[in-house]
């Protein structure tokens, strides 16, 4: 680490005669002969867990750990799960403010080199000179489509991305004497990451409304802005916005805040909308997120790993996480470190590099295009059908759009949980469910859809819509209808009794096209009850924190 310093990594591969070779190295090299007593450390160390941590029940004893003894076994059980799996390689998914693109596999193959898998993140510089060139080249790759003068790729996730941004425009003001700046503007669309990362950067957050187009209301903004201008740190705005439009009057937001002293945080969540096109740094902004696992094909399914850059103009380049590979991002003024490794998830690295770099500014911009064209064209189509909630100037929308499903609880008893759980049946993910808004369906088709099957998921929607007309004109009973007991499994459509109003091929083929491209869902209705019942989140609404 330095001329004088030696750091050491331990792990749970690490064993007692590792601890033991270790220690007579530095032994040796110091000149000492003591001896080290790795037994007397074993029961240190056993003492400082309690005993309730303890386990004492045996593990592994369920009969899939030990009744697979060959490949071919083994092979067959992991394809028997894949099966019951509804993913990218069966359907879109259209999951809104997930951007749940293609992750070629060409993008993919460099995580499994020895060059970046077998690398240690506290690997000596000289030994990894080709990783850190990489990683170099990724940074100036994000500096060049976000218009920021700099980047970290440190933070593990979006969440963290936003929290290291927040920390580094509070050293900022407190590097200007003005370290009682600690008021943080939210809009009331915000993401629910938004608020805990200005709470957890020790910031007040202060709400501001949004008009009936979803927009910031920039009156209601004017007046925060005036209340709190003496302590107003920042405003975090995500664009295009949550409700999935491009707000007009992004510059003047930034221009509102820039005049009180404050600074300007675009949250990069919906980045897939503005690559090559426009950047955040070039509009009014002065610090951003990325999500790598989203915009730049990083796979962010099943929980991970993540990774969220933070890009900032000039001025805040010196506070950036001190480990980096750049003179600046070791700048004392630096919030430190954010992540445990110095250049976070780095072994998924290479997937965003090579995607910008077989993608090219002008793929990228086609990319973008092409994704905004796609919301467009899924929005349009099913406008008769079910209200689009957002739209911005001529009825656009950004990237993805918002179906108001509201109206037709009150008319017909059908939930967006239904119609969800009936898309199953028609072989596709739900969309976004009740976020940002509750009862709607927020769509993020991605440019990496063909029109076929953006097609495929617009005739299903039409389908479940007329579906729904059914029940609203008493063809079909309020209760027992294929969507109340969506999903419908083959058990349950083969069965000998079938005691529904409606056919078994009403269940489970209500489109020609699933005769041949069938996805059986592995299990019925979830109790969705059950599951409000036992929340596994306590996060307060961000109306919570409205004055």
């Amino acid at each position: 680490m330095s001329a004088s310093q030696v750091g050491v990594s331990l792990d749970e591969t690490t064993t007692r005669d590792d601890l033991l070779k270790l220690f007579a190295l530095f032994a040796e090299v110091a000149g000492k002969t003591e001896t080290f007593d790795i037994d007397a450390l074993d029961q240190s160390a056993s003492a400082s867990i309690p005993a309730e941590l303890h386990r004492t029940s045996d593990y592994l004893t369920h009969p899939v750990f030990n009744r697979h003894h060959s490949e071919h076994e083994t092979l067959r059980y992991l394809r028997s799960l894949a099966d019951k799996d509804l993913a990218l390689d069966r359907t879109m998914i259209p999951l809104g403010s997930c951007t749940m693109k293609l992750n070629a596999t060409s993008e993919m193959l460099p995580v499994t080199w020895p060059e970046f898998a077998q690398i240690h993140p506290f690997a000596p510089a000289e030994q990894t000179v080709g990783y850190r060139t990489m990683i170099d080249q990724l940074e100036q790759m994000l500096v060049a489509c976000t218009g920021y003068a700099a980047v970290s790729l440190q933070p593990n996730a979006g969440s963290q991305g936003e929290y290291a941004g927040l920390l580094i425009i509070h050293a900022y003001h407190e590097s200007r004497g003005e370290g009682h700046r600690n008021v943080c503007l939210i809009p009331a669309s915000a993401h629910g990451t938004n608020p805990a990362s200005a709470q957890m950067a020790g910031m007040q957050v202060v709400v501001v409304a949004c008009d009936a187009n979803g927009n910031v209301d920039i009156e209601d903004l004017k007046a925060k802005a005036e209340k709190h201008s003496t302590h107003l740190a920042a405003i975090m705005i995500t664009y295009p916005s949550t409700h999935g439009v491009f707000e007009r009057n992004v510059r003047e937001i930034c221009e509102i805040v820039h005049a009180h002293g404050g600074q300007v945080y675009v949250d990069g969540a919906n980045m897939n909308a503005m690559v090559g096109l426009c950047a955040p740094g070039q509009f009014g902004g002065d610090v951003s997120h990325l999500n790598l696992h989203k915009t730049f094909c990083i796979p962010h399914g099943g929980g991970g790993p993540g990774v969220g850059p933070v890009a900032v103009g000039a001025h805040l380049a010196k506070f950036l996480p001190n480990q980096a590979s750049t003179s600046y991002k070791r700048d004392e003024a630096g919030i430190g470190a954010v992540s445990s490794a110095p250049y976070g998830s780095a072994a998924i690295l290479p997937i965003s590099w090579m995607y910008i770099a077989m993608m090219g500014a002008q793929g990228l911009s086609s990319a973008t295009e092409s994704a905004i064209l796609a919301a467009n064209y899924v929005a349009k189509c099913l406008a008769p059908h079910y209200p689009v909630l957002y739209s911005g100037p001529g009825g656009l929308v950004a990237h993805e759009c918002i179906l108001d499903v509201r109206p037709i609880k009150e008319s017909s008893g059908i939930s967006v949980d239904d119609v969800a759980k009936r898309l199953i049946d028609y072989g596709f993910h739900a969309p976004t469910m009740s976020f940002p808004m509750p009862g709607t369906l927020t769509v993020e088709p991605t440019e990496s859809e063909s029109k076929e099957e953006l097609d495929r998921f617009i005739d299903a929607m039409i389908a479940i819509r007329e579906e729904i007309r059914a029940v609203e004109e008493g063809r079909a009973d309020r209760e027992d209808n294929v969507l109340k007991n969506a999903p419908h499994t083959a058990a349950v459509v083969t069965a000998d009794a079938w005691e529904h109003k409606y056919t078994r091929e009403a269940a489970a083929y209500p489109v020609k096209s699933l005769v041949t491209r069938k996805y059986w869902s592995p299990v019925g209705r979830a109790d969705n009850a059950y599951g409000d019942r036992n929340p596994m989140c306590s996060c307060v609404p961000i109306s919570e924190y409205a004055e």
